[in-house]
C-alpha cells in the first residue's frame, strides 16, 4: 500500500488572496446582499471557518476587497504616470490604465457602483473615492501644471475631484457600450479634461484680453451735455413726426376757447363803484 501523501499548507498570505479573487467574483454576479460567506467559500474551494480565520465578516470581507482594488489601481496610475513626459501625455497615460483595469475586472465594476447606494456599503465607497481624490490631486500637483490650478485654496481638489468623478462615470457608462474601443475613450476623456488644465496654464495676459478704457470726457463737454439734459426734460416727450407705416393719422378734438370778458362787462363793473361822497359846503 502506497503511502499517503500529505497535503501541502498554502500560506496565510496566499490563501487570503484566494479568498479574495473568489470574493470579487461572487460579489460581482451576486452583488453585496445577495453573495453570502458559503458560497465565497465555495469559489475558493475552502471552508467557511478558514474564510473566518481571515475576515470576522461579510463586510469586512467586502471593505477588504475594495481597498484590495483600489489600491492596484492606484499603483497603475501612478506608474503609468511616471512614465509621462508632457503633462498631456501624464494625463493619457493615467486614464489608460484606468479604464484596463475596469476592462480587466468589469463584473466587479458594475457591481461596486450596483451597490454604491447601499448605506451599509456607500461608506466604504465613498472612503475609496475620497482617496482617489487625493491620489489625482497629488499627482497633479507633481506635474508641470500644476500652478494653473492649484491656488493655495480648494482649487486643486476641486479639479481632482471632477476628473476623478468624471472618468469614473465614463467607466461605468463603458459598462453597457463594450463595443466602444478603449483608446476612444481616452481620445475623448483627454478632449474634455485636458482643456481645462491647458487654458488655465496660459499666461494671464493672453487668458484675459484687455477692455480698452475710454478717456475722461472734458468739463466743458459735461457741461453742455448737462445742460442738453436738463432742456430735454424741461419740453417733455417729443411728439412723434408721423406715426407707423400703415396707421390711420389719429385728430385731436379742438378744445373750445376760452370765453373772453366783453368790454360792456367790465365797464358796468367800473361804473358800479360807488364814488366817495362830496362835502356840502355850508353857510
Amino acid at each position: 500500500m502506497a503511502p499517503a501523501t500529505r497535503r501541502r499548507r498554502m500560506p496565510a498570505a496566499q490563501r487570503r488572496e484566494v479568498i479574495l479573487a473568489a470574493a470579487e467574483e461572487t460579489f460581482g454576479r451576486c452583488g453585496y446582499h445577495g453573495a453570502s460567506l458559503d458560497d465565497v467559500a465555495h469559489a475558493a474551494g475552502v471552508s467557511k471557518a478558514l474564510i473566518y480565520e481571515h475576515f470576522s465578516s461579510k463586510r469586512e470581507l467586502h471593505g477588504s476587497l475594495l481597498d484590495a482594488q483600489a489600491a492596484e489601481i492606484f499603483a497603475r496610475v501612478e506608474a503609468a504616470v511616471q512614465r509621462g513626459e508632457t503633462g498631456e501625455q501624464r494625463l493619457r497615460n493615467g486614464i489608460d490604465a484606468f479604464l484596463q483595469f475596469v476592462e480587466e475586472h468589469r463584473e466587479a465594476w458594475r457591481a461596486l457602483f450596483r451597490d454604491a447606494a447601499d448605506p451599509e456599503v456607500g461608506v466604504l465607497v465613498a472612503r475609496v473615492q475620497r482617496r482617489a481624490t487625493g491620489v489625482v490631486a497629488r499627482l497633479i500637483a507633481a506635474g508641470p501644471n500644476a500652478p494653473a490650478v492649484d491656488d493655495g485654496g480648494a482649487g486643486l481638489e476641486i479639479h481632482a475631484q471632477m476628473l476623478s468623478g468624471s472618468v469614473q462615470s465614463l467607466a461605468t457608462w463603458w459598462h453597457d457600450h463594450r463595443d466602444v474601443p478603449r483608446e476612444l475613450l481616452v481620445d475623448r476623456a483627454i478632449e474634455f479634461c485636458w482643456h481645462g488644465v491647458a487654458r488655465g496654464a496660459e499666461a494671464p495676459e493672453a487668458a484675459v484680453p484687455a477692455v480698452p478704457v475710454s478717456a475722461p470726457a472734458r468739463p466743458r463737454a459735461r457741461a453742455r451735455a448737462r445742460r442738453r439734459a436738463s432742456r430735454s426734460r424741461s419740453r417733455g416727450p417729443r411728439r412723434p413726426l408721423a406715426g407707423p407705416r400703415g396707421a390711420r393719422p389719429t385728430r385731436s378734438r379742438p378744445t373750445a376757447p376760452r370765453p373772453r370778458a366783453s368790454a360792456r362787462g367790465s365797464r358796468r363793473r367800473t361804473h358800479r363803484r360807488r364814488a366817495p361822497p362830496r362835502s356840502v359846503p355850508t353857510r
